[in-house]
């Protein structure tokens, strides 16, 4: 019945003794592999030693490709104690060799302080699940000669993406299947709420984790023909004519401590061109209405628009205010519990549409508290970004950062998902996909992070919602990009007999 054999990180023997000792019980367990980056450490008995680097990286997975033999390789990735539930290697296995599945995952638990078991459902692999924090769950079992069959093709040796450089080769041949079973528990290592995870991604001190992972996944989306070359169509200013220059757009509801703030950061905006503040008030019920009320009543600038319709999220709040006849040339976002950093930032972020011929702005934020304090990680510059490869990498994070601005005409064209999360993620795909995204990397925007943040504290079933959510937006724009590729392709092997890839 020996079929698995187990790699599991190995930093001590108080670490890991249970967990091998519970693996040991399963009679599919063949032999048990200690990850150790400690040379000091010595072997757990029935265990053999592996010396590595880190878990993650490359150099790792080939040992582990040389010493597995057995059908199937399981590998732990967490430090704390792996309780398998009843019969649940025989279940990986089984859904494994049903599916003939690269690699399957599942549900678990994980046990609180108190000895709680806390359902951790994950969510499913699809085509555009390409962010490098997608969450598997800490237990994976490989099916050993896809494993080796994706290990051996790799051509780039990374300290921090090389698991994530494994799972994208297994996804571009087989399937990656999550099973809708809580098979096995853990210790809660992250107790914070969803809103101090949020930013992890862009943190600073993870730079040189995200070069590599921004590498790992530009080399897959050549391979799979979603790569796009940094040639963009031009940006026509004078098309149409407008009221004013630039529009600032707050959609809102129920935000009476903050608003105010809001709006008298565009007031007091200096610019050399006119511009209006459009505040679209989704049918407050706390007090808000009344502050817009009392600011438009003495400021002709602002106009105050109440949807007809009771459906509307951020993102069709922000389609009726870019089709109002009022609207600006360009549009410009500020949330409604957020403030710009200084009085020049407007007049920055329409410098920027004309001086780098794009169709989108982003700037630079700082992360503050309710009193504007500035908490960690800080600074979010999204120097992931770049004019040669922010677009392709944009598939591989979650946001794009801010403030965003946008060309009027071209939005009117588009319009955003009528959705109150990652409509303007989905907006900023789709505009990269032909057109250039510029950016300002001072900071233009003050991040207030505080507890009526709508992501504040998420439980982990809302979050799951999100991100199979982005992963869609993701996984329908990777679509057209390789659509729109293999089109391009077809046209230039007509003409010239050659691929536009050459």
């Amino acid at each position: 019945m020996k079929s698995i054999d187990c790699f599991i990180p190995y930093q001590s023997e108080e670490q890991a003794a249970k967990t091998v000792s519970l693996l040991k019980e399963s009679p599919e367990t063949a032999r048990i592999f200690l990850l150790a980056s400690d040379p000091a450490l010595q072997p757990l008995e029935g265990c053999e030693l592996v010396p590595v680097d880190s878990i993650g990286s490359t150099e790792t997975f080939y040992k582990i490709a040389g010493l597995t033999d057995q059908d199937y390789t399981l590998l732990y990735t967490s430090f704390c104690t792996l309780h398998p539930g009843q019969f649940a290697l025989e279940r990986f296995i089984a859904i494994a060799s049903d599916t003939q599945a690269g690699m399957v995952y599942a549900d678990h638990y994980l046990i609180d302080e108190a000895g709680n078991y806390k359902p951790a459902p994950v969510i499913d692999y699809q085509q555009g699940s390409l962010r490098d924090d997608f969450d598997f769950g800490s237990l994976l079992l490989f099916n050993t000669s896809k494993l080796k069959r994706a290990v051996f093709s790799m051509d780039n040796s990374y300290q921090y993406a090389g698991l994530y450089d494994i799972r994208l080769r297994l996804a571009e041949q087989e399937q990656l299947v999550h099973i809708n079973e809580f098979l096995y528990a853990q210790s809660e290592q992250d107790t914070r709420k969803s809103g101090e995870k949020l930013f992890d991604y862009v943190d600073p001190k993870n730079r040189t984790r995200q070069l590599e992972m921004e590498q790992a996944c530009t080399a897959y989306l050549k391979r799979t023909g979603g790569y796009l070359f940094p040639y963009f169509e031009p940006v026509d200013f004078d098309r149409e004519t407008f009221a004013c220059e630039a529009s600032v757009i707050i959609p809102v509801r129920n935000r009476v401590r903050t608003i105010e703030d809001a709006i008298c950061s565009v007031l007091t905006q200096e610019t050399d061109f006119p511009f209006n503040l459009i505040i679209v008030d989704n049918h407050s019920t706390d007090g808000t209405s009344a502050i817009i009320q009392k600011y438009a009543a003495m400021d002709q600038r602002i106009l105050a628009l109440t949807p007809d319709r009771n459906d509307l999220g951020i993102g069709g709040c922000w389609n009726l205010a870019v089709h109002h006849p009022q609207c600006g040339k360009f549009a410009v976002q500020l949330d409604s519990d957020d403030v710009y950093s200084g009085p020049k930032t407007l007049q920055q972020i329409v410098k920027a549409f004309y001086t780098q011929q794009c169709a989108m702005v982003v700037g630079t934020y700082q992360m503050t508290n309710f009193k504007m304090e500035e908490i960690p990680p800080g600074i979010i510059d999204h120097k992931e970004w770049t004019p040669e490869n922010g677009r392709n990498n944009a598939l591989r994070i979650n946001g794009l950062g801010a403030p965003r601005a946008f060309y009027t005409p071209l939005l009117r064209t588009i319009n955003l998902p009528n959705t109150s999360y990652g409509e303007d993620y989905a907006l900023g795909l789709r505009i990269s996909r032909n057109w250039q995204i510029g950016r300002i990397y001072d900071v233009l925007y003050l991040c207030r992070r505080w507890d009526e943040n709508s992501d504040a504290a998420l439980d982990r079933i809302k979050m799951n919602n999100h991100n199979t959510y982005k992963d869609r937006i993701r996984t329908w724009e990777l679509q057209a990009r390789i659509a729109l590729n293999a089109e391009k392709n077809e046209k230039e092997f007509k003409s010239t007999g050659r691929s536009a890839a050459d």
